[in-house]
């Protein structure tokens, strides 16, 4: 593996570990920032087949709804339908009438760039803090009162790091999502890179079965620790239920993405990553997931208790 892929691999981990510790603005701002320039290269995919999609508009409306899922969470699904009206009114009022090709790959950058990756948002920011903070976990943990900020622009900085169960769910999961989805790409590139021998799909030749299905065992892996880390009712089962919904969901981003690739004839979305090659070929898995996650968290979770 080249040294610029190694270097500019750990930059990326220690700005995403910096953005979902901080939470508030930091997570929210630098979300922002990663899914504008994903969306510039999504745009640019969509040009490169001759199709002409209200690319502004679509970039304006997602911050929106970026924001919106961290300001209030439960607007966000109001908000989507909302920005894709204004694009499709946007588009029928251009001096060259649109295709339904403009129109599709426009709405498709919205789903795709925007309204999947606020998930992430309403995840780690849209989630309050105190409501998420065991009780009992707490006041085992520290007599410190609980604050929800205390770093500038709403950012937060935990005191309970010695006790894993005492932490704001919103941070615990958010982390355990992306270290299975970090599990679940190294694991699938290596392993399928020396034990790989069945191709996966034509989408994307590189990829294997075996790579695939180890990629998935190790996101269950992680996440089936992290689950007994975190105290989590029925740790075995829940821990496999979401490693297998981040395994199958991350690779499923991933071959999206190549296909669109594909699809446009380049080899990357682009080159804003040394060795890796732009924001979307290290960002892909994290689009399907994020929903998955959120989900997982917000209702079957609170539900073993109840069933098991």
């Amino acid at each position: 593996m080249p040294w610029s892929r190694i270097f500019s691999g750990i930059i990326a981990i220690a700005l995403a570990l910096g953005m979902i510790i901080f939470g508030g603005w930091y997570f929210t701002l630098g979300f922002c920032v990663i899914v504008f320039l994903g969306q510039l290269e999504y745009f640019q995919l969509v040009q490169a087949k001759g199709i002409e999609p209200a690319a502004k508009t679509t970039l304006v409306v997602s911050q929106v709804l970026l924001v919106t899922a961290a300001l209030s969470p439960t607007l966000t699904d109001a908000v989507f339908p909302l920005a894709g009206t204004l694009i499709c009114f946007y588009l029928l009022f251009q001096p060259k009438m649109a295709t339904i090709a403009d129109i599709a790959s426009s709405i498709l950058g919205l789903l795709y760039g925007g309204y999947l990756p606020s998930y992430w948002v309403r995840l780690r920011v849209g989630l309050t803090h105190a409501s998420s903070l065991p009780s009992d976990a707490v006041a085992a943990a520290s007599s410190m009162p609980i604050t929800t900020s205390d770093l500038p622009v709403n950012g937060y900085l935990s005191p309970f790091w010695m006790h894993l169960s005492a932490l704001p769910q919103a941070l615990t999961a958010t982390l355990l999502a992306f270290a299975c989805i970090w599990a679940a790409d190294i694991g699938a590139y290596f392993f399928g890179k020396f034990f790989g021998r069945t191709r996966l799909s034509s989408i994307s030749p590189k990829k294997t079965v075996e790579g695939a299905i180890f990629g998935v065992a190790g996101s269950i892996g992680v996440a089936t620790a992290g689950a007994w880390c975190l105290n989590w009712h029925s740790w075995q089962l829940s821990g496999v239920i979401l490693g297998t919904l981040v395994g199958i969901a991350s690779l499923l981003g991933d071959l999206t993405e190549s296909m669109m690739k594909r699809d446009a004839g380049v080899k990357d979305s682009g080159q804003l990553i040394p060795g890796h090659g732009g924001i979307l070929d290290r960002t892909d898995s994290y689009v399907f997931t994020g929903p998955l996650v959120y989900y997982f968290v917000t209702l079957l979770l609170p539900l073993l208790p109840v069933f098991l």
